[in-house]
């Protein structure tokens, strides 16, 4: 019996299917279910999202089984006319790891680049995550940094403006 082929493709507002198939993955990859499964957007949100310029969504199919994902953004900068792509989020499911399925993704990302005008890709790890770090060390180059989460508040206070809260 012929081994499935792998493919990765891009997703747009068509492959919504594909996005919510990719979200589940990425929440038993991850185990957070709450956050992927639980609360999905609206079919019209994850459509506008797929339509953006600035989201890009890569799958890895094995026949039609999603098995890997890409979640990134494409951040436009201000001190060149070109961007950066952060990826959010990769995955690979359990059974498919080890495979070469998640260079494929990034070798895929890479060309999206490209056409987003990128002049690198980034990304993050946890520490005590060896497996994404192998896979980060090999594709690219390493820098060791501090990430900071700010909380910012649901509501401005009083609903003023922000700009007038900046002092």
């Amino acid at each position: 019996m012929p081994l499935p082929q792998l493919s990765v493709c891009t997703l747009g507002p068509r492959d919504v299917r594909l996005m919510r198939a990719m979200l589940d993955m990425f929440g038993a990859a991850f185990e957070e279910v709450e956050t992927y499964i639980a609360a999905q957007p609206g079919t019209a949100y994850l459509e506008q999202l797929l339509a953006s310029d600035t989201f890009i969504a890569l799958a890895a199919l094995k026949d039609s089984e999603v098995v890997g994902g890409i979640a990134a953004y494409v951040l436009p900068k201000f001190e060149q006319e070109r961007s950066e792509i952060y990826i959010y989020d990769l995955a690979v499911d359990e059974k498919h790891r080890r495979q070469g399925i998640a260079e494929a993704m990034i070798t895929a990302l890479q060309r999206q680049g490209s056409v987003h005008g990128a002049y690198a890709i980034f990304v993050q790890a946890d520490y005590g995550d060896d497996p994404a770090s192998a896979l980060y060390t090999k594709v690219g180059g390493r820098e060791e940094v501090l990430h900071f989460d700010i909380a910012t508040p649901s509501v401005p206070p009083d609903n003023s403006s922000v700009d007038s809260q900046v002092k």
